[in-house]
């Protein structure tokens, strides 16, 4: 499901207008809160997803659902609008693209390095601020950490900045010294 939440050209057009309207209104934080709720939201509901994404549901119903959810969670004003516009837009399925967009856009407005760690198993409070003290040291800013478990990398972790991936995971350890064996 995270794997959804990738910039696209719609999305990031929409994610500029949102990001515009909400730094003009000094509202950024709040609408940053809100999106990161509904991404959270997005990947633990099913209905959610389906909702925003059938063809089988009207715009106007993608429309009443988004905002009847915005009421309920209580989203700023600015983030129920712009959900209502996005689904009666015949938009709503592009929202993990305008999340991941505004996410990129608020990143280099605040100057945040925004890291994401990838671990076979869930990384104790401890071992996050390791990796966390460790990224600090090389980019010489504090990155915003989020973690993710992929129990197929075995082993180890990948620590992805921006397009840099550092991958220190055991498949992949696995995978070059099954490749070096096939070569010798």
């Amino acid at each position: 499901m995270a794997e959804d939440f990738r910039s696209t050209e719609v999305g990031e057009r929409y994610a500029q207008a949102l990001f515009d309207l909400a730094n003009e209104n000094k509202r950024l934080d709040a609408v940053r809160d809100d999106l990161r709720s509904l991404k959270a939201a997005w990947i633990d509901s099913a209905d959610l997803r389906r909702l925003a994404t059938s063809p089988v549901i009207s715009a106007e119903d993608k429309q009443k659902g988004l905002e009847a959810i915005a009421d309920k969670a209580t989203f700023d004003s600015i983030t129920k609008k712009f959900l209502g516009l996005a689904a009666s837009s015949g938009r709503a399925a592009d929202l993990p693209g305008v999340i991941a967009a505004f996410e990129a856009l608020y990143a280099r407005h605040a100057g945040i390095v925004a890291a994401e760690v990838v671990s076979a198993k869930p990384l104790a409070a401890k071992q996050m601020t390791s990796v966390k003290a460790a990224l600090k040291s090389a980019l010489g800013r504090d990155p915003e950490l989020t973690a993710r478990v992929d129990p197929s990398i075995l082993g180890g972790i990948k620590v992805k900045v921006g397009s840099k991936l550092f991958d220190a995971s055991l498949k992949t350890k696995l995978d070059q010294m099954k490749f070096a064996l096939r070569r010798a």
